[in-house]
Parts: C-alpha cells; sequence; structure tokens
C-alpha cells in the first residue's frame, strides 16, 4: 500500500508512472476523450479532460453538452480497470456499460477549454464481471456532474457480443 500511496502522491503532479493514454484505453480518434491518468489505487482513479471547442461534440460556443459527461466516465472507469490490470502483468478484458439510473449534470454543457477532472470509485464487483462506480466530474473545484455508473466486463467477450447480436 505504501508502494501505491507513494505512487499517487508522485502522480498528483506529472504523469511518468503512469502509460500514455493510448496503452490504457483502446479507444482512438476522435472517440478517446481522456488524456491522461494522475492517480490510480485499487479502487479509484483520477482522469483529466480538456473540452476541444473543436471536436466533433462541440456546439456552437465550442462547448461539451453535459451529456458526453457519461462518456467521460466510462472511460475513467476502462482506464481504471486497465491500469488494474497492467499492474498485474496482463491485459483488461474488454466490457461494456450498462448505463445509469442517476447521472446528474449541474451544467448544460462543459465550456470550452475546461480541464475537466473525472473521479471514480469501484462501489462492486461480481465474479459474474458486473461492477459498480460512484463517477464525478469537476471544473475548477466545482462539482459539475455525478452518477454511478454500472458496467459488465465478461469473461468471454466475443461470445457476449455474438449472442447480443443473435437474440
Amino acid at each position: 500500500m505504501a508502494e501505491t500511496n507513494s505512487l499517487i502522491a508522485h502522480c498528483v503532479d506529472a504523469d511518468p508512472a503512469f502509460a500514455p493514454i493510448d496503452e490504457i484505453l483502446p479507444h482512438r480518434g476522435t472517440m478517446l476523450l481522456i488524456e491522461r491518468v494522475s492517480a490510480c489505487t485499487d479502487d479509484t482513479l483520477t482522469a483529466h479532460a480538456t473540452v476541444d471547442a473543436h471536436a466533433w461534440y462541440a456546439d456552437a460556443d465550442g462547448a461539451m453538452p453535459a451529456w458526453i459527461g457519461v462518456e467521460l466516465m466510462a472511460q475513467a472507469i476502462a482506464a481504471h480497470v486497465s491500469v488494474i490490470a497492467l499492474r498485474a502483468g496482463g491485459r483488461a478484458r474488454p466490457g461494456v456499460l450498462l448505463g445509469s439510473r442517476s447521472y446528474q449534470a449541474h451544467v448544460p454543457a462543459f465550456t470550452r477549454g475546461a480541464p475537466l477532472r473525472i473521479d471514480v470509485k469501484e462501489v462492486l464487483r461480481s465474479t459474474e464481471g458486473h461492477g459498480a462506480y460512484e463517477c464525478t466530474i469537476d471544473h475548477d473545484g466545482a462539482r459539475v456532474a455525478e452518477a454511478v455508473i454500472k458496467v459488465f466486463q465478461p469473461t468471454d467477450f466475443h461470445a457476449f457480443i455474438e449472442g447480443s447480436i443473435e437474440s
């Protein structure tokens, strides 16, 4: 645990302890919204993103609609699963976002250029692959969105997808 705490303290100012985000997440191109990870424990992760005024999601003011916060949270969860797997010498199995009954955005959009901090905390993990995370998004120290996000990481992702298509 001391090693983990040392790692987190080191990463708050800089990120050399974490791989580049494209090595952590499978997302590519315009779908990669998270820029970096700055902290990770066995059950928490802090990630960062910046609202890009020229991105596909940008509205006329260059803002990110707040509903995209669910995807920011999902990518931070995926980063948590991946960092934990990488630390154990493996790779994360693919997973899916099941949804949330409680996503609350306290603003209609995240303003252009806004630096966003996404924090996720695992609150449930089952042996069958189901999980739940408490998630928050902050901008300049103010909470702008929060949710409990449910995810599923099937043992055999290919069979899961094939079964979903056939049903």
